[in-house]
């Protein structure tokens, strides 16, 4: 478990730079140069999320089961999945009322899918990663929030298509991944069939 730990070390920490250091992220910007700073900061997250994800198989062989969570709690993960990729998808298709409303999406993305693995697993290991993001997702939310109202920004405008577009594109990568590429990349099908 210590190699997944030292990964989520190194990838929610890179990704924490502008939640406890933002100044300085900003300074090292304007020293290295965007593309520069991207290019690296790209590379840990990387390397961390390799490394979470590396440990985290390693520690399913040999798994200290904490709790055992009741069959039931599956479905409770199958129905909140849906709306977080949705929130995953609305990160990215732009002028859509998902994003506008609630901003930052993809940080509720996460709060949710972390959430969700936390009910229906009881192992260890689990906990530490998904209760790692889930912890990470909160405050780095409330910190971005912090931002833009420190900002100003008020939210962008949204049209009916583009909001249309995510819903159905969020429906599709759902189904994909919970029927067929969960099992297929995780090892472990998301929603049990028969």
């Amino acid at each position: 478990m210590s190699v997944m730990i030292l990964g989520l070390v190194i990838f929610l920490g890179v990704h924490s730079v502008r939640i406890v250091a933002d100044d300085w992220r900003r300074a090292q910007i304007a020293r290295v140069g965007e593309l520069a700073w991207k290019g690296g900061y790209s590379l840990v997250s990387l390397v961390g999320l390799a490394l979470a994800i590396w440990g985290f198989g390693q520690m399913r062989l040999d798994p200290a089961v904490v709790w055992f969570p009741p069959l039931g709690l599956r479905h409770a993960v199958a129905l909140l999945m849906l709306p977080a990729m949705i929130l995953l998808v609305a990160a990215y298709v732009p002028g859509n009322a998902i994003r506008a409303r609630l901003g930052h999406p993809m940080l509720l993305a996460v709060k949710l899918w972390a959430f969700a693995h936390l009910l229906a697993n009881g192992r260890l290991g689990d906990i530490v990663f998904f209760g790692a993001f889930l912890a990470w997702a909160i405050v780095a939310f409330a910190a971005a929030r912090r931002r833009d109202r420190a900002a100003g920004l008020a939210a962008p405008a949204s049209r009916l298509p583009a909001t249309l577009v995510t819903l159905a594109i969020g429906l599709v990568a759902y189904y994909l991944f919970a029927m067929h590429l969960h099992g297929w990349i995780i090892g472990v099908p998301a929603i049990a069939m028969g």
